[in-house]
């Protein structure tokens, strides 16, 4: 059989074949905050759960559990590890941008597989700051879900628009929208018009 090649660094290879924090019983966890993100008829769902120190305000512990790729997993797995120990409004600002620098990259086509982490996260801050009583720092943007496989919001096209996207191609390649059932493209693609309208027309 020919050898092939790991499209993967090291370091994706170690957090895919050996992931940490992995979610096992959410009952006997009893987390203070719980996230899900994704849609599982198209293949990827993220839950994350966390613990939190209440008088550090910081992430005690963070677990997870996904049906995704191994892209997926290692990101996720980095990502556990990264927020253990931090504050709740720093973990907030974590970005799938943060977590592949961590890794040492990610093949392009593959980077759409490291969104659901940092969202499912910020799902479960917002969670935990909600049973807390704590409303006044939830942050959730005014925004509407498009893409219900990616988990890509209305601003997220526009913001894609204001980076240089002027075709669906382009939009696909900063959001990674529409890539799975593609049930969303043509709402996507209305979108995408009208934030270049709203902004660049003259």
């Amino acid at each position: 059989m020919a050898k092939t090649e790991w499209a993967y660094t090291d370091l994706v290879r170690e957090h895919f074949t050996n992931p940490r924090n992995i979610l096992d019983d959410e009952e006997a966890f009893n987390p203070d905050g719980r996230g899900m993100v994704g849609n599982p008829q198209c293949g990827d769902e993220m839950l994350m759960v966390i613990k939190v120190d209440k008088v550090k305000n910081i992430i005690s512990e963070c677990r997870w559990k996904t049906y995704g790729c191994a892209s997926a997993i290692a990101s996720t797995s980095m990502l556990s590890e990264v927020v253990t120990g931090m504050k709740l409004e720093e973990a907030f600002k974590i970005t799938p941008k943060d977590i592949v620098k961590k890794l040492g990259g990610l093949p392009d086509r593959k980077i759409h597989c490291s969104v659901l982490g940092d969202k499912a996260l910020r799902a479960a801050i917002n969670d935990y700051y909600k049973k807390n009583g704590m409303l006044d720092k939830i942050r959730e943007e005014n925004r509407t879900l498009i893409c219900q496989c990616m988990t890509i919001y209305d601003s997220e096209i526009e913001d894609a628009v204001l980076e240089g996207a002027r075709t669906f191609i382009e939009l696909q390649e900063k959001t990674k929208i529409s890539t799975v059932c593609g049930q969303c493209r043509d709402r996507a693609d209305e979108l995408m018009l009208k934030y270049i309208e709203k902004h660049f027309a003259r």
